[in-house]
């Protein structure tokens, strides 16, 4: 029988459990470490070996994402809340961005990991221009649903019908995407050249599956 946890292990060990629900796979050491402000890679695994202890997960050493969650027939697991996100495909230009006739498919994505307000959507990312900013060739980016961004937050922008997922830098006299790949130059709108453009959401998460 799984031992009780420490509040800390409980957070991390519902975070591992919500990151396995929404994509499939666990989380990195790296990405636990940035979910929960830990200031070492050491401190990381020695609450994954405390959690192995007390009989919540399982490690697999040769594994680079080597944890699984034992099957404790009870709600410990199961309890996870998720969330049916829209993905979309190619958006019609100037229909509402999660009109019917823009989605694909769907996904479900741990409630905890979204935004606490606001509507969401996925978009499956096609290419490798954001690769520096961890983002790959078919991983899907979740994003928050609004029209207006910070500079430098990434988000999904659209112009005309085309969807893309670049870093937002707003100027007097046009707006550019900027990828991140230096093999790609930034994406210029200019407002005199008739190119219908609109920020669709800003990025808040990121599914991949290995």
């Amino acid at each position: 029988m799984p031992k009780e946890l420490t509040d800390r292990q409980q957070a991390i060990f519902d975070f591992i459990a919500g990151i396995i629900r929404g994509r499939g796979a666990p989380p990195t050491i790296r990405e636990i470490m940035e979910a929960f402000d830990i200031n070492s890679t050491n401190g990381v695994r020695t609450t994954l070996a405390a959690l192995e202890k007390k009989g919540h997960i399982r490690r697999h050493a040769r594994l680079s994402r080597g944890i699984e969650l034992v099957d404790q027939g009870d709600a410990s697991i199961t309890h996870v809340d998720t969330v049916e996100v829209p993905v979309l495909g190619r958006v019609a230009a100037g229909t509402p961005i999660l009109a019917t006739e823009n989605i694909d498919s769907s996904v479900h994505v741990d409630r905890s990991l979204l935004p606490s307000s606001g509507d969401v959507f996925a978009l499956s990312v096609q290419g490798d221009s954001m690769i520096e900013a961890g983002i790959l060739d078919g991983d899907v980016v979740v994003a928050r649903q609004q029209e207006t961004a910070n500079r430098g937050e990434i988000v999904v922008a659209l112009i005309d019908d085309e969807a893309t997922v670049k870093r937002f830098d707003p100027g007097p006299d046009c707006i550019r995407l900027l990828p991140e790949n230096a093999a790609y130059d930034p994406i210029i709108v200019r407002g005199d050249e008739g190119v219908q453009f609109r920020i669709a959401g800003r990025v808040v998460g990121l599914m991949r599956r290995l």
